[in-house]
């Protein structure tokens, strides 16, 4: 037996643990509302808020979707997918690395999702917080870009083990960088064998019937099990 006169406290496992309750609750409102929420990260610079966009107009005509923006500060991104056909809501994060359940659960409260059949949030940019946070997702959805690199699956491991989904983004300027889908694919893969990956270009559309069919299965699929 310890004759130390203080405790020692693990704070990240009780922080973690405080998170994944109110993710819990996320998933239990977004069941209640049969709403699909996809939880969008990357790196800043990588394109999400074009994917997001060229997704929203892809369909917006068949899903009522909805958009939580979150960033440090400003609200650029949130006037961009309201243009697009998207009910959008900016969080600021004063400051924080990343989104967690219990902002998301705000989130959803100002957003109102009575009326929604799609949700995305657009989680702050960086490739490590965002990966230790369940925010309550249905899906969690993580964007490349070319310029990055095919070694990002070595560098921020985490990311690819926790993502359904891999978006290889910008493959338009794979000419001009030093990128090998392949290599990505299978540095993903070694990590996550379920990972779904696609080569994209926001920019020009490239590879998006393969990556909204996916998605949209995704949602049909959950459907039925409701």
């Amino acid at each position: 037996m310890s004759d130390r006169a203080f405790e020692i406290l693990d704070t990240k496992e009780r922080v973690l643990a405080d998170n994944d309750l109110a993710a819990g609750t996320v998933r239990g409102q977004l069941k209640q509302h049969k709403v699909f929420f996809v939880n969008l990260m990357s790196s800043p610079g990588a394109g999400k808020t074009t994917t997001l966009v060229r997704t929203i107009e892809a369909l917006k005509d068949q899903y009522r979707i909805g958009v939580m923006e979150a960033d440090v500060d400003s609200d650029v991104d949130a006037e961009t997918v309201s243009r697009a056909g998207a009910r959008a809501i900016q969080l600021h994060t004063g400051g924080s690395c990343h989104m967690d359940a219990d902002m998301t659960l705000r989130g959803l409260k100002g957003l109102s999702i009575d009326d929604l059949d799609l949700l995305f949030l657009e989680n702050v940019g960086n490739l490590v917080c965002p990966a230790e946070f369940d925010v309550g997702a249905d899906k969690r959805v993580m964007i490349l870009s070319v310029p990055e690199g095919d070694d990002k699956p070595l560098k921020y491991p985490l990311m690819f083990e926790v993502s359904d989904c891999l978006l290889m983004n910008k493959i338009d300027t794979k000419p001009a960088f030093n990128f090998s889908e392949e290599v990505c694919v299978k540095r993903a893969r070694d990590l996550n064998p379920k990972i779904a990956c696609f080569p994209i270009s926001a920019k020009n559309g490239n590879g998006f019937e393969e990556w909204i069919s996916w998605l949209k299965e995704q949602i049909e699929e959950k459907r039925r099990m409701e």
